[in-house]
């Protein structure tokens, strides 16, 4: 089947290029949703500013946003001059790689870029890296479109789907990973509800995903994250669709803090836990779970804590692989060892 986009599910692309292609232009999560505050930004701290406070995240926006950004610093610092660029580009490189370390797509989508440079003279080298941070973000949305099409037969009509977290367009440059197939479903006349985990401790399923599916027409309910074994004990779940910022070789999955205790929930009501996510976010270099570097945010984020009173608050934490009915990617099914993607 043919991947179909709904119109305008946002008003701009959650992350891309400025319209006269010299910045970095995104829609500041940061605000949402009580606003809708567009940002366009070209210096190097500017980018990894907005990466590293989640103005910009989820995985795949996480990438083209350093894509579309390393490209634009360079061209903005070296003041068009290719010889220059190539020289910031190893320290600009690694300066947006460090940005955050968990989700794999970032160093994938900046170590492309180097790639590219390498192999272009001096001349051709701002160009070539424009090139490549535009086809990144074509071919993101191109995979969210696949990923949407291969998982709409996962959904019934009258299918209730429950998520973590914030996979969706605003997480992309397309419709999405976890709520493309949602997003195809319903651009078929298909009825879905979706609950959606309030995602502590920042909220992003509450903020995030409840918005964007509340704007394109589509039933959703929140939960806090308490609630969701309960919610899968009750038999009113068919099917749980997750993201993902890293999988590992074995299957081994880094998703948002709070993924792991669904996905054991999940198991033990014998409902499906799928996890969704481009083949770029796929890093057989990196072994099992116990590998992924885990990222610690501050505790400003849990709120007001009473006065010495310290915080443990990972950003992720890994789902074994034993506990993942599948892998939706923009190839379709697929199951670790993922021998497609080694040939």
């Amino acid at each position: 089947m043919p991947a179909r986009y709904l119109p305008c599910v946002l008003p701009i692309p959650a992350v891309g290029w400025s319209p006269d292609r010299r910045a970095l232009r995104f829609l500041d999560q940061r605000a949402l949703p009580e606003r809708e505050v567009v940002c366009e930004v070209a210096h190097l701290d500017g980018v990894i500013d907005a990466i590293r406070t989640l103005a910009i995240r989820g995985a795949p926006a996480i990438g083209v946003g350093a894509a579309i950004g390393l490209a634009a610093a360079l061209e903005l610092d070296s003041e068009g001059h290719g010889s220059r660029a190539r020289d910031l580009l190893p320290d600009y490189a690694a300066r947006l790689a460090a940005a955050r370390p968990t989700a794999v797509n970032l160093a994938w989508a900046v170590g492309r870029l180097a790639a590219a440079g390498a192999a272009v003279p001096d001349a051709q080298l701002l160009a070539t890296l424009q090139a490549e941070a535009e086809a990144i973000r074509a071919e993101d949305a191109a995979m969210c479109a696949a990923i949407g099409a291969h998982g709409r037969g996962l959904l019934r009509d009258g299918a209730r789907v429950l998520t973590h977290c914030n996979a969706g367009a605003l997480a992309t440059a397309g419709i999405g990973t976890a709520l493309a197939p949602i997003y195809a479903a319903h651009a078929d006349g298909v009825q879905v509800e979706v609950f959606a985990d309030e995602t502590r401790p920042l909220r992003q399923g509450a903020r995030l995903t409840a918005w964007e599916l509340s704007r394109a027409g589509i039933a959703v309910q929140v939960l806090p994250d308490g609630a969701a074994a309960a919610l899968l004990a009750s038999g009113r779940i068919d099917v749980v669709l997750v993201g993902a910022d890293r999988i590992a070789a074995n299957g081994d999955t880094a998703n948002k803090v709070g993924t792991y205790g669904v996905a054991l929930a999940a198991a033990a009501h014998g409902v499906p836990f799928y996890v969704a996510a481009p083949c770029s976010t796929i890093d057989l270099a990196t072994p099992d779970g116990a590998a992924i570097i885990i990222e610690h945010r501050g505790a400003d984020e849990l709120g007001t804590l009473p006065h010495g009173v310290g915080a443990w608050n990972p950003a992720f934490d890994v789902t074994p692989s034993r506990l993942v009915t599948g892998y939706l990617t923009d190839r379709g099914l697929l199951s670790p060892p993922f021998d497609l993607l080694r040939a």
